[in-house]
């Protein structure tokens, strides 16, 4: 519940235990530590009066992970609150695939050596061609760690920014918190689930490395960008 608002809409489960084996079937370990499930819920308004903003904490309440056991699949299925958004069934299967930083990410900065937000444009990993190519490698979808696929800038200097404070988006802390900060999942608009996040955008959660690994999923942030 966010308080004062209503309930959060459940929008995904997945099965930690079930991604493991398929990554380790493919020879890759995941830093993915646990069994059990991660529940994801967020708060969606129809009029958009209230906006969860990775900025603002006051709207922190808008979302959720939650670490839920093993069997959770075998609980007895509720109806969705009143008020809740919901949103149709649909079944996933997990695959492992590629991801990239994004051409603006600040760790491509770093390797490359930009100097200024705008260098990327110069590189060739800022051209058209490059992200194209990219994204037909890695196109856009559901998706459990590796690299965001940002829909405008770095998620993580959303995140980084509200976890400093809302400080300036020139503030030279927000580069370095932005580098401490990883994707735990993403979930595109579905058109068969029924979900569309604004104009067609993406919800995004994530967390530090080190709470990753010590399973403290509580401590994941949110941010979500549309077109």
């Amino acid at each position: 519940m966010w308080e004062g608002r209503g309930p959060l809409g459940f929008v995904a489960a997945v099965d930690c235990g079930a991604i493991r084996e398929t990554a380790a079937g493919q020879g890759v370990d995941l830093p993915l530590r646990t069994d059990g499930w991660l529940a994801f819920f967020y708060y969606e308004d129809d009029e958009a009066l209230e906006i969860v903003d990775a900025g603002d904490p006051r709207t922190w309440a808008g979302y959720r992970v939650l670490h839920l056991p093993a069997g959770y699949e075998e609980l007895p299925r509720r109806a969705t609150p009143e008020g809740a958004a919901s949103y149709d069934e649909v079944p996933l299967t997990a695959e492992i695939g590629l991801t990239a930083p994004a051409g603006d990410a600040v760790a491509v900065a770093r390797a490359l050596g930009f100097r200024e937000p705008t260098d990327e444009y110069a590189h060739p990993v800022g051209s058209d061609a490059f992200v194209e190519e990219v994204r037909r490698l890695a196109p856009s979808t559901h998706q459990l760690l590796g690299n965001a696929d940002n829909v405008q800038g770095p998620v993580e200097t959303e995140v980084a920014r509200g976890v400093l404070g809302g400080v300036d988006w020139s503030d030279p802390r927000l580069e370095e918190e932005a580098q401490r900060w990883t994707l735990l999942a993403q979930f595109d608009s579905d058109e068969e689930a029924g979900m569309c996040w604004g104009d067609c955008g993406v919800l995004y959660w994530l967390i530090r490395p080190e709470d990753l690994a010590a399973n403290r999923f509580e401590e994941a942030r949110f941010t979500w960008q549309c077109c």
